[in-house]
């Protein structure tokens, strides 16, 4: 029997970008190990929910899929995570899956996106490519998620890193606030903005919070400070630099020592 990949993500209940991202990063996982067989699982049990309702399709938990694939004779399992953080919901994927440690003969977990300076270098080279065409009166805002974990302090960290160009990270729950941002981009030469999500998923997050019509929305925020917005309803996961990025971390996990 093969060894089994399990790519985990806090998933999306928007079917088209959940296939544009969370799907892409999946087949590219597949393609480049055929020796494997790659599964997905979710954090999110409200996500989890909402697709069973909506759509009558049943994902799973890590702690759920190790049990399946124990169950069905699996005695290696890689698990590579799709979050952007080495925030909570790594932290939940991490834990479930050690769990079941003395169950196989081998478990190992990968890292999520930004891990290391290396990775950081990687998508800061990534965030220059989008801003290569922008005018000179154009920046690019970027709406990462935010963490109550001490990983949120990744998200300063890319923005000090982007200072001298004009790409701006912000959080939706927590620090850097869109607040601040304004106030820096009030005193800049910016007048227009592309907004992105700095998310895996083009999800609620990014479809309300970011690109909506509704008052406290960042693009409605940011058009009432004087600015002319357009937002961009593209996750991460359908860019080919992040979905090999996610490629090599699984490989430097699968090359690496097991997890403790």
């Amino acid at each position: 029997m093969k060894p089994a990949l399990i790519a985990v993500s806090f998933g999306t209940s928007y079917p088209e970008t959940r296939k544009k991202t969370i799907g892409a990063v999946e087949e590219k996982l597949a393609e480049k190990y055929p020796e494997l067989d790659v599964f997905r699982a979710f954090t999110s049990n409200k996500v989890i929910k909402k697709i069973k309702e909506q759509e009558n399709v049943t994902v799973l938990t890590v702690e759920q899929q190790m049990k399946k694939l124990i169950t069905e004779g699996y005695k290696e399992i890689y698990i590579q995570p799709l979050h952007i953080i080495p925030g909570i919901e790594y932290s939940k994927a991490l834990h479930q899956a050690m769990r079941y440690k003395n169950q196989l003969e081998l478990v190992k977990v990968g890292k999520p996106l930004l891990s290391s300076i290396e990775d950081y270098q990687k998508v800061v080279a990534w965030l220059k490519t989008m801003a290569a065409d922008l005018d000179e009166n154009e920046a690019l805002v970027l709406m990462g998620h935010g963490s109550q974990h001490s990983a949120f302090t990744v998200y300063a960290c890319l923005d000090h890193m982007l200072l001298e160009k004009p790409i701006f990270i912000c959080a939706v729950e927590s620090y850097p606030e869109i607040s601040l941002l304004i106030e820096r981009l009030k005193k800049s030469r910016y007048k227009k903005i592309k907004l992105y999500p700095l998310m895996l998923v083009a999800g609620d997050h990014a479809t309300n919070d970011m690109a909506s019509d509704e008052e406290d929305s960042w693009k409605s925020q940011l058009e009432q400070a004087g600015f002319t917005v357009e937002a961009h309803l593209r996750g991460m996961g359908e860019f080919q630099e992040i979905q090999q990025q996610f490629c090599e971390h699984a490989a430097a996990m699968m090359e690496g020592s097991t997890n403790d």
